[in-house]
């Protein structure tokens, strides 16, 4: 693989890793957000679907992320009468966000960034070796 395939293989992965650190975020921070209405659907979780897509030019896969899909996992019921968003028998809809699984998937987004980022630099170091050499 060349240098250059490497430099694309590596920002297309940090630019995949980037999108799914974004979606998780968002899934964190909407994790106790309620329906406006009574009854009504809360915030519904958000999953990346990632593709190789093959850049002919280099001859390489390059990972990207290509859609969003929403959770179809079901809501999480709490009786709670007194809220704004509670139905008619007194459950509250929240989201199907668990905080714990967004964390592992920030966790390992983040790995996966920081080994791009890695494999960059490497690539970096290996170009800038040759111009020494060349000189």
């Amino acid at each position: 693989m060349s240098l250059e395939a490497s430099f694309k293989v590596a920002a297309s992965g940090m630019r995949a890793q980037a999108v799914r650190l974004r979606v998780v975020a968002e899934n964190l921070a909407n994790a106790e957000a309620t329906a406006a209405t009574p009854g009504g659907d809360p915030y519904r979780r958000k999953l990346v679907v990632f593709e190789n897509l093959l850049d002919r030019e280099s001859g390489t896969v390059l990972p990207r992320a290509v859609r969003l899909l929403r959770d179809q996992a079901p809501f999480e019921l709490r009786y709670e009468p007194g809220h704004p968003a509670a139905d008619e028998r007194g459950f509250v809809k929240y989201p199907n966000v668990n905080p714990l699984i967004e964390l592992m998937d920030m966790r390992e987004a983040q790995r996966t960034y920081e080994a791009n980022l890695n494999l960059l630099a490497t690539a970096r170091g290996l170009l800038l070796r040759t111009l020494d050499l060349l000189r």
